[in-house]
């Protein structure tokens, strides 16, 4: 690791680098959490805490973080989900800089390197989030995402989510903000990096620093029963319920409550609830007509009903060609 002293524009006013805070939860991933793990315990950032919280997994877990002994802090708890499980990571850290990590993600070399250093170059941001690749259930690179450059009105009403794996933000805006919101499940982080948003901007690092893995098990394909249609509508009505909201941004309410209706469309296509998707698409047209002729409207459509497909059916060709290979 590097000693303090080659981040000199990162250090604290005590003259040390800024401790940071990684939070894992995990649960049933015993098949990536190695990986996950690995890849921050061999960051080149010298002040790195590291707090696994297995949330009663039934699998391997156990034993893999067994194995790692006393070189981070980890601990179990019975099943408790993914939002109190972080929280409770959250609130036991130290670090005056902090983070997750999903068990099936990884963060690249550096990462923690980058976001500290763009954190310091930007004392009124509140968080540093990069691009990131996909990748498959072997670890092979799917693509990679180029995260959107921040502007928080176009966060709030085109519910894009510029942050991905590999975002870091200050302790002093996590305090503001608060924990994530138990009450949501399907985009719970969007829901929290409104909130966190009010509170210093975001600034991009156009580098990928993470991997965000595609599989059967991610909430890339949560079962049928596991997606929540109406939250995207749920989550934008309760943000507008915040009386602090500058006159601009609530001006656009309609615009984003278009956009939610949208967005709830198309989770009710994914699970099959073909009339109510189809009567949320035209809910999203009234509150925001131009969307009835927009390119996203399209591709969020052919997304419900082919992302899975897809997906499989690139994994299905990558594994005959290795499987010819070998």
């Amino acid at each position: 690791m590097r000693s303090a002293t080659d981040h000199p524009r990162a250090l604290n006013p005590a003259g040390m680098a800024p401790l940071v805070s990684v939070v894992i939860p995990s649960y049933n991933h015993a098949r990536y959490l190695r990986e996950a793990i690995d890849s921050i315990l061999t960051q080149d950032y010298p002040r790195i805490e590291l707090i696994v919280i297995d949330d009663g997994s039934t699998d391997g877990s156990p034993e893999i973080l067994r194995g790692y002994g006393s070189r981070f802090h980890w601990e179990r708890q019975q099943n408790q989900g993914q939002v109190a499980t972080l929280n409770r990571g959250w609130l036991m850290s130290k670090g005056e800089i902090i983070g997750y990590l999903s068990a099936d993600d990884v963060l690249l070399p550096g990462s923690v390197s980058a976001a500290v250093q763009c954190l310091a170059e930007h004392p009124e941001a509140a968080l540093a989030y990069s691009d990131f690749n996909l990748i498959d259930p072997s670890s092979a690179v799917v693509r990679r995402v180029r995260a959107p450059d921040f502007d928080y009105r176009r966060m709030v009403v085109e519910l894009e989510c510029p942050p991905g794996p590999g975002a870091f933000f200050r302790r002093s805006a996590f305090d503001k903000a608060g924990t994530w919101n138990p009450r949501f499940k399907q985009m719970l982080d969007y829901e929290y990096w409104l909130r966190l948003g009010l509170h210093g901007r975001f600034v991009r690092i156009p580098k990928v620093l993470a991997a965000y893995r595609v599989h059967p098990g991610s909430q890339s394909f949560a079962a049928s029963h596991q997606i929540r249609p109406r939250e995207p509508i749920t989550i934008v009505e309760s943000y507008f319920a915040n009386p602090a909201l500058s006159a601009e941004i609530r001006a656009a309410e309609p615009h984003a409550l278009g956009t939610a209706h949208l967005l709830s469309a198309q989770l009710h296509l994914k699970v099959g609830n073909y009339r109510e998707g189809m009567a949320t698409l035209l809910r999203a047209f009234r509150l925001k007509p131009r969307s009835a002729i927009s390119p996203r409207t399209f591709r969020i459509l052919f997304n419900a009903l082919f992302n899975r497909t897809g997906h499989r059916l690139l994994w299905t060709i990558r594994q005959m060609f290795r499987s010819r290979a070998g």
